[in-house]
């Protein structure tokens, strides 16, 4: 036998990957307690998964619960390995892969959101065509002043992407967005 056929220790080699690559949103409850969100972090950092987006924040003081939201992308057998591996955490109590539940559903995707808060300076026709924008994407204007616009714009982070691409040459100076908040379509909950 060749040298270079020979199988690696590996289990990467055992079968080629021919499923390419997809962005999924990944729901995870956990206990809300210091060093849970480091330890969730620290898996997609040890193994080189990459973040797209991350959110996470308290939904239910009472039971001390934080729902961690990440995009994250690859394979299909990555991402059920990422799923598996978050489940091993303690104190980590659900994780649902929306993604594949919305399809399981009949759905492309999970419902998704963002905000974001865009400050833009401006004056004379650039401050109102940056009003106009704003106007037509729906945000809403949060500050101003003679000098600045802040907006704030809530929907698909294509349509934040569209926005921000737009107000670029107008004088955008500043960019803060929230991370995707998702959750599936219909009756039941997580």
């Amino acid at each position: 036998m060749n040298a270079h056929h020979l199988p690696t220790g590996s289990a990467y080699f055992i079968a080629p990957e021919t499923a390419k690559a997809e962005s999924h949103t990944l729901s995870v409850l956990v206990s809300n307690e210091p060093g849970v969100l480091a330890r969730v972090i620290g898996l997609f950092s040890g193994r080189g998964y990459n973040i797209e987006s991350l959110t996470v924040s308290e939904t239910e003081h009472e039971a001390h619960l934080s729902r961690i939201t990440i995009v994250t992308r690859g394979t299909p057998s990555v991402l059920e390995q990422i799923k598996a591996q978050l489940e091993r955490i303690v104190p980590v109590h659900r994780v649902v892969d929306l993604t594949v539940r919305a399809q399981s559903l009949g759905q492309e995707r999970p419902i998704e959101r963002e905000v974001a808060l865009i400050k833009v300076v401006g004056s004379g026709e650039h401050r109102a065509e940056t009003l106009r924008l704003a106007d037509a994407f729906q945000a809403k204007v949060v500050d101003a002043t003679v000098e600045h616009f802040i907006l704030e714009i809530t929907g698909k982070s294509s349509k934040i992407d569209q926005f921000v691409a737009i107000l670029k040459p107008l004088g955008l100076i500043e960019i803060c967005r929230t991370g995707i908040a998702a959750m599936n379509r219909g009756p039941q909950g997580m």
